[in-house]
This record gives C-alpha cells, structure tokens and sequence, in this order.
C-alpha cells in the first residue's frame, strides 16, 4: 500500500471549536460530515476538512487548505459578502487586481480563518 491509493484531508488547528464551526460552517458553507467529539470534520467536494483544538492554533505561516474551483472571482466575490478580509502578497509573475492574484488565466486569493490560518482559492 503507498499513500497514493488514498485520500488525503487539511487538518487545521484552531482555538475555539464554537468559533471554527460557525466560521468554517457559516461562513465558508462547508457541511458537516461527521461529530466526533472535540473534532469538526467538514466535507468539503470528495475532500474532508478536519479542525481540531489546540493551543498551535493560527501558528502556520503557510497556507493550510487550498479550494480548487471554477471561478475564483464569484467565489472571493461571495466571501467577501460574508466579511471575509483577503490577503495581498507580492509574489513574483503574479498581477493583483483587487484582491486577485492573476497570472493569464490563473486566479488565485488568500484569507485567514479567526485563527489566522491562511486559506486559498485558485481557478485556472
């Protein structure tokens, strides 16, 4: 068995399940897909998103989970409806416009959750 044969999920540390799921659930519109206790499990297309407790929270300076969809414009469009506040970084071969990241047809956003875990979208 190698690890390629199986899916993979985000697993994402937060501070307050209350706050995570109301966030993760409310905001983002991911569905529940499980209750075990002290944990979230989010489905999220054929992906799971697990958000647990931990005093790490909001420690990772790198994008934790990444959101493949098919019109990233729409996506940071609805989000931002929601409150959500996006991330502007200077990365090279990349344009923005508002809070786009573009490269010919590649769109891209970055946002954090309350536990300042960043997230990403991207279309191509």
């Amino acid at each position: 068995m190698v690890l390629a044969d199986f899916e993979a999920m985000a697993t994402i540390a937060v501070k307050d399940l209350e706050i995570a799921r109301k966030f993760y659930e409310g905001t983002l519109g991911l569905k529940r897909a499980g209750n075990e206790m002290g944990v979230l499990d989010f489905k999220s297309g054929n992906s799971r998103i697990i958000v647990y407790q931990s005093q790490y929270a909001g420690t990772n300076k790198a994008t934790s989970a990444t959101w493949a969809v098919s019109d990233a414009e729409a996506v940071v469009s609805e989000l931002k409806a929601k409150g959500v506040k996006f991330e502007h970084y200077d990365l090279p071969g990349l344009t923005r416009k508002d809070d786009l990241h573009i490269a010919g047809s590649f769109k891209a956003a970055w946002f954090k959750d309350p536990d300042g875990n960043i997230l990403h979208v991207n279309s191509t």
